[in-house]
């Protein structure tokens, strides 16, 4: 009688316990948003898995003799994966680019080096470039 009693009596504190720590996680979860997202990169893949966004740091680099800066990077793909937009950002400007599926572009270009432009690019090829 009284170990029957002893199983009740911890049956029911068990419960207790378990019914306070469900109603903890839940209102954690409920405050669980991280305040930061760190990483090296980010990709956001359709359900297919290709990548369609993504969110790169590229390190200063020297390639053929040419320096590139440290750059950021965030380019969005269409369904085929060409990129149709590319927005950079270096210690020497930012440009964004802008592209429809053939050979059409947009550049919009604020450089330290080579100035501000912009630049559009025909389907057929022909470039015109708008300097302030």
């Amino acid at each position: 009688m009284k170990t029957q009693r002893l199983a009740i009596g911890l049956t029911v504190i068990n419960l207790f316990l378990l019914v306070f720590l469900l109603a903890q996680i839940r209102r954690a979860d409920a405050q669980g948003v991280a305040p930061v997202l760190r990483g090296r990169a980010l990709q956001i893949v359709d359900t297919q898995d290709r990548i369609r966004a993504e969110l790169l740091v590229y390190e200063a680099e020297t390639v053929n003799s040419k320096k590139y800066p440290d750059t950021v990077l965030f380019r969005m793909a269409d369904p085929k994966g060409g990129p149709v937009v590319k927005l950079s950002a270096s210690e020497k400007g930012s440009a964004l680019g802008l592209s429809d599926d053939v050979n059409g572009r947009v550049e919009l270009h604020a450089n330290r080096d080579k100035g501000n432009f912009l630049k559009v690019v025909s389907r057929e090829g022909r470039e015109q470039l708008i300097k302030p």
